[in-house]
């Protein structure tokens, strides 16, 4: 009997390989794929490696949707979503649909992603050079961490939200999907088991990972992305020392200007001494994989769907030069923050860094690299604002949000630091545990795999 492959599946199956694009078109339909035909070479699993980052890229990755739709959840009213699409509004009004194609895809390729990394390290064994197979075992496991973490976080309980060891998180898939069998309905591990395997990848990936490696994955990266887990668990000493190891390595430099960070005056933005890892894109890299959608969402130039509202730009002080990033016209508001058509994302930039340890080092009360006070005035500085002469845990998370404004990280620091949002419709808090705050599983997914649970509230 002839199945419709949904979900993960498909996921599965449309990253088995990416050594074919030049073949013959196969018009068969298959069910499996054969890795042996796939991955035969060390140059094979190499450019399997680079199909890795390349799904990254995508626009319902970490080229928008990762960072976007979450900012819009968390939102409380500091932004506005003015565009004409429905499904946005929904995350805006906390009130998404299983059907929502957002979550759909964002969940599609977040596999592919995964499936993708699970057939290089099953690979390994092709790679005959040393060094460069314990580099691409660490490039393949700092991805897949990366993306399990963003999945665990938007479509299951917070950490800090009732019992990791009982809520359920996502799928662990570990092994690559090359036949479609039942065995692929698989079921939701649990929340601690998914943190348990994105330490483990992220540990062994900073120990195999060198310190330089163009604009792929380094050690400090994976040091970086630990920093977030460990911040976002409320392991405060383990964050501090991650964040410490990037910081403490000399290799990066905060821009001197803040605005030099995401705008150098054309479409095209290069890395900069700041950036720890970012998502390459160019003209020639195709609108849905290699275009910046931060771009599309926010620029004044492109659909510039976002209106930013008073109650953020009334959080700046005066003379912060952060403020100096938005453009006021007779109708919207813009931030100039993705201005650049063809910018790279900054997925991890030093400034984080300094403000994940000056609050892990706070609540934690140590000095880890520096005292908390420091490093704020620090960040502060950058954007010409005095030094601090004393700090308050408020101050830190104020500085954050600022400093971090549209990159992502708003539902993240809501949930770990226990904040409310706002229904826009009915004007009424939503407290940072609600249901309405995770993103349902597809509804494509649980139609497909009988073994997978919806969450509350759908």
């Amino acid at each position: 009997m002839k199945k419709i492959v949904l979900g993960l599946l498909v996921a599965g199956l449309a990253a088995g390989t990416t050594t074919s694009c030049n073949k013959k078109l196969d018009v068969t339909p298959v069910d499996a794929i054969d890795a042996n035909q796939a991955l035969n070479t060390p140059d094979d699993v190499q450019a399997a490696l680079v199909g890795s980052y390349t799904s990254l890229q995508a626009a319902e990755s970490y080229n928008g949707y990762i960072q976007f739709m979450p900012d819009l959840l968390a939102d409380n009213g500091d932004i506005s979503y003015v565009g004409t699409y429905s499904q946005p509004q929904e995350f805006q009004r906390k009130a998404i649909r299983k059907d929502n194609s957002f979550v759909y895809s964002m969940w599609q390729r977040a596999y592919i992603t995964i499936n993708r990394t699970n057939n290089v390290l099953a690979n390994l064994d092709k790679v005959t050079i040393a060094a460069n197979k314990t580099r691409i075992e660490g490039e393949a496991e700092f991805i897949r961490s990366l993306t399990y973490f963003d999945l665990v976080r938007l479509y299951a309980r917070d950490w800090s939200d009732g019992t990791p060891s009982s809520n359920p998180g996502v799928p662990l898939v570990l092994t690559p999907t090359t036949v479609v069998t039942d065995a692929n309905n698989v079921k939701r591990n649990t929340v601690a088991e998914v943190y348990t395997q994105i330490i483990a990848d992220l540990t062994k990936a900073e120990a195999e990972l060198p310190a330089s490696n163009g604009f792929f994955a380094t050690k400090y990266a994976a040091a970086a992305i630990l920093s977030r887990v460990y911040l976002q668990q409320g392991r405060f000493a383990d964050a501090a020392a991650a964040a410490n190891r990037v910081i403490a390595s000399g290799s990066f430099s905060l821009d001197q200007s803040y605005a030099d960070e995401f705008y150098q005056g054309g479409d095209l933005v290069s890395n900069t001494p700041e950036d720890i890892f970012t998502i390459q894109n160019s003209a020639q890299s195709g609108s849905n994989s290699g275009s910046n959608q931060l771009n599309n969402f926010y620029s004044q130039f492109q659909r510039g769907e976002v209106n930013v509202n008073d109650q953020l730009l009334n959080q700046f002080e005066p003379g912060d030069d952060r403020k100096n990033l938005f453009t006021l016209t007779s109708s919207q508001v813009y931030s100039d923050k993705f201005d650049a058509q063809y910018g790279t994302v900054k997925l991890i930039r030093l400034a984080e860094m300094y403000l994940t340890r000056a609050e892990a080092n706070f609540r934690a009360g140590t000095t880890v690299g520096d005292t908390p006070l420091n490093d704020i005035n620090l960040v502060r500085a950058r954007v010409n604002l005095p030094a601090l002469t004393s700090l308050t845990l408020p101050a830190i998370l104020k500085e954050r949000k600022l400093e971090l404004a549209f990159e992502g990280f708003r539902l993240g620091d809501l949930k770990r630091n226990k904040e409310s949002t706002t229904d826009p419709v009915a004007n009424t808090p939503i407290a940072w545990n609600s249901p309405r705050l995770v993103f349902p599983i597809p509804l494509a997914e649980i139609n497909a795999n009988p073994n997978i649970t919806q969450n509350q509230g759908y």
